[in-house]
């Protein structure tokens, strides 16, 4: 590669990923791997990666939720049920510089990967292991999935309205902050081994990510004694960082956060006396008295649209935003610029939106984006690039049913 070929390429360019994941965590990791520029090759079991067949969406065979998870990857699909199958994918972790999987403990020895034994054979291999609770502990074997970690975590009780049940996260966190820790994990452990040129067996706990995720309210628990419930589109710490409904009936999102920030929403919402109330003179007192303040606010915010408050609180600097739905989101992005709405064609010419990556590397470096891998589609190319294969050794395993 030519010095300019090599600074012009995505980050990961060379970088060999196996994906033995299923579901959401796993192949959102991989998918950022991919993003970054990695060969990724899922393997998939005969029935495919159980995402593949999750309803309402369809694009020919495959569900909208794989096809969202799944870009600029390449498929082969082995039935590690054969003894040959459980060979054929060791052997392409012997030429891999990352694995990454997401099965409960000891899965993987069953289906004749040894983890330990590998890592032995390839020192330089990078093995990521991303699974509800842990590789070790009292839970590890327990199964989890995105709403187990979200309620074992306290993150549940903190979403929702106040007085009201707990309810998830509308985005699926539990398994995308897991998949994005491993991610990081895995940079980390390639900027090692680039060091000392050995790997990593990384850890990641879903449950362990989502405590994490918890920040500030970890602290006011630990620090404070407090249990922080439920806020609805309100804050702890600010009162003045909310949505308010308007007149239109639609909601803003105001974030006046500083003591400048104050003074322009108040200025902006016609109650400059406001800042004359000994009960609002300060941060601790207005928090002290949210519930008058909001009974001053919100009557006021009735009195214009949602658009006309967006565009009156912007000529006062204080930060806000209309609260958008999804498809009104996703329209906004495609003017952004940022190609944050991607659209990807497979051979057939079949084309699909997806989102796509929001990280970019500077100008003049791709973000790769190739249209999700048919199931075991990729099998002949794979097999000769990474094992030296021919076509009739593809085609024998094909026909034993070691390969679909």
């Amino acid at each position: 590669m030519t010095e300019t070929a090599a600074k012009d390429a995505p980050p990961l360019h060379g970088i060999r990923v196996l994906d033995l994941t299923t579901f959401l965590s796993g192949p959102f990791c991989t998918q950022v791997l991919a993003d970054l520029g990695a060969e990724v090759v899922k393997v998939e079991p005969p029935a495919g990666d159980s995402s593949r067949h999750i309803p309402p969406h369809f694009v020919g065979e495959d569900s909208a939720y794989f096809l969202a998870n799944n870009r600029t990857k390449r498929s082969v699909c082995v039935d590690m049920r054969q003894d040959e199958g459980q060979a054929l994918v060791r052997r392409l972790v012997g030429e891999s510089d990352v694995v990454v999987e997401n099965f409960r403990p000891g899965v993987p020895a069953r289906l004749g990967l040894d983890i330990d034994r590998l890592r032995a054979a390839h020192p330089g291999l990078i093995w990521a292991s991303i699974t509800g609770f842990g590789l070790d502990g009292p839970w590890a074997k327990r199964p989890a999935y995105d709403m187990i970690v979200q309620a074992l975590s306290g993150v549940m009780s903190l979403t929702g309205e106040p007085g009201r049940p707990s309810v998830r996260l509308g985005i699926p966190a539990g398994d995308t902050v897991a998949g994005l820790y491993a991610a990081v994990a895995i940079n980390a452990a390639l900027a090692e081994r680039a060091r000392t040129g050995t790997g990593r067996h990384v850890d990641v706990g879903m449950l362990d990510c989502q405590l994490a995720m918890l920040s500030y309210q970890s602290a006011y628990a630990l620090i404070g004694g407090a249990t922080p419930g439920p806020q609805g589109a309100q804050h702890d710490s600010i009162p003045t960082y909310r949505a308010f409904t308007a007149g239109d009936g639609r909601q803003i999102a105001v974030t006046a956060n500083t003591e400048k920030m104050w003074a322009g929403l108040a200025s902006a919402l016609g109650r400059g006396d406001l800042l004359e109330d000994p009960r609002f003179a300060d941060a601790r007192l207005r928090l002290a008295n949210k519930a008058a303040l909001w009974a001053e606010l919100e009557p006021a915010f009735m009195a214009r649209d949602a658009a006309d408050w967006a565009e009156r609180l912007t000529e006062h600097d204080v930060p806000n935003a209309l609260v958008k739905t999804v498809p009104e989101a996703l329209e906004d992005a495609r003017g952004s610029g940022r190609e944050m709405v991607v659209s990807m064609a497979d051979e057939d010419g079949q084309a699909i939106e997806v989102v796509g990556s929001p990280i970019r590397m500077g100008p003049g470096v791709p973000v790769p984006a190739t249209y999700p891998p048919d199931l075991g589609g990729d099998a002949t190319e794979v097999l000769s690039d990474w094992l030296g294969m021919g076509a009739g050794e593809v085609e024998t395993l094909q026909a034993a049913g070691v390969l679909k």
